[in-house]
């Protein structure tokens, strides 16, 4: 915990930043998210190309998914402690040029080991991202913008999604899934050039590197909220992982309209995070639980109307419009849980996504192969059910909790 002090010392530090940076930087910082996230969730949208080409299951292929999440898991709290007092400009610049690095790695990889390697390499940075670099946007802009700078960055997480999965299933239909990763590498290139012009000097805040860990595990409705976390994101990612065989598999969907639905799930999912951000100014785990709901129900329904077409694709844009309010709700309760060590509060929020993230695809591609999709989507509900229980929980908790753990 810190002092009048050390709020002080940070304070004076954001002002600074504040004066210098402006929306042009917090939009350099966005496109680095889009970049990222874009970068992140390409397999999923070419799942079945990517196996074919590289000669394993479907299951297997899922790896792509999970290798990154661990790397991310381990790369938060790690790059949070290392980076210490250090300038997070730089850190920035290197997380990008990372970025770039990883995709051009997939598009030449030969097999599955070599694409692996890269995925490894985009986990890290995005673990070094979401810790370090998710929490400069607000010391961009005066106070009053704060909410904006941050729906601005959370917003870059949304169109990657959006523009993932259709730009995998199109591109990697016409020219190969390769090229969809080459394009992805061009545009994280695009992100470096933009940071390296607009970023200004980003001093280290009062609370860093170990200290801030501790800070943010330190508080309960902390905890009980990264429970909730995980839950949520194992759910989403045993099911959603796998979408695009159960699109062509299950409802009997085109490559073409594949394409389709999948780009409007990410544009329901950008309508979700604006959508959130309304709701969090009215309760922050009310937006929380029903997120998570929506997931829970439309995993649980989608085995049952398969081969309904109309009503996959109705629930399909509801999943998209219920997950895109998922990250940027809990990452503000756990935010405002820890507002004395915000990198120390996204670290572990990073750590926890990530490897639900990973252990959910890993679950999802078990059970995919073993028992079938129907099965996972099954799972997927049942682990999105018990978030919005613990996310319950952590709203009453967080009611009662001193004055500390309310105010961002």
């Amino acid at each position: 915990m810190t002092g009048t002090t050390g709020h002080r010392s940070a304070a004076a530090v954001s002002g600074t930043v504040r004066r210098r940076g402006g929306l042009p930087a917090v939009v350099s910082v966005a496109l680095g998210s889009f970049a990222l996230v874009l970068s992140e969730l390409l397999p999923v949208g070419a799942l079945p190309g990517i196996a074919a080409d590289l000669g394993v299951s479907t299951g297997t292929t899922g790896l792509l998914v999970v290798v990154p999440g661990l790397a991310a898991a381990v790369a938060a709290p790690l790059l949070t402690v290392v980076a210490g007092r250090l300038d997070r400009r730089p850190l920035l610049w290197a997380l990008a040029a990372v970025t770039c690095l990883a995709d051009v790695v997939c598009a030449i990889g030969g097999d599955l080991l070599v694409v692996l390697v890269g995925r490894v390499l985009l986990g890290a940075a995005l673990g070094g991202f979401w810790a370090l670099g998710a929490a400069v946007a607000p010391r961009l802009v005066p106070p009053e913008a704060v909410h904006r700078a941050s729906s601005l960055v959370t917003a870059g997480i949304a169109v990657g999604t959006v523009a993932s999965l259709p730009l995998a299933a199109l591109v990697g239909g016409s020219a190969g899934w390769r090229t969809a990763f080459w394009v992805a590498g061009v545009l994280a290139l695009v992100a470096l050039a933009v940071q390296l012009r607009l970023l200004p000097a980003l001093p280290a805040t009062a609370v860093t590197g170990r200290r801030a860990l501790v800070s943010a595990l330190g508080s309960p409705v902390a905890r009980v909220g990264l429970l909730a976390t995980s839950l949520a994101f194992l759910g989403h990612f045993a099911a959603y992982t796998y979408i695009a065989p159960y699109l062509e598999g299950r409802a009997y969907l085109g490559g073409g309209a594949v394409a389709a639905v999948l780009l409007g799930y990410g544009v329901a999912g950008v309508a979700g995070n604006f959508l959130a951000g309304l709701t969090l100014a009215r309760s922050v785990w009310g937006t929380v639980v029903g997120a998570a709901a929506g997931i829970a129900v439309v995993a649980g329904l989608l085995p049952v109307v398969r081969g309904a077409g109309v009503a996959v694709v109705v629930l399909v844009l509801v999943w998209g419009a219920a997950f895109g309010a998922v990250p940027l709700s809990l990452q503000t309760a756990l935010m405002r849980a820890v507002p004395e060590a915000p990198e120390g509060g996204l670290a572990a929020f990073v750590t926890t996504v990530q490897i639900s993230l990973a252990a959910g695809s890993l679950l999802g591609g078990v059970l995919v192969d073993g028992y079938g999709l129907s099965v996972s989507l099954g799972a997927g509900a049942v682990l999105a059910g018990a978030a919005v229980l613990v996310a319950a929980v952590a709203g009453r908790r967080g009611s009662r909790a001193p004055q500390r753990d309310q105010v961002v």
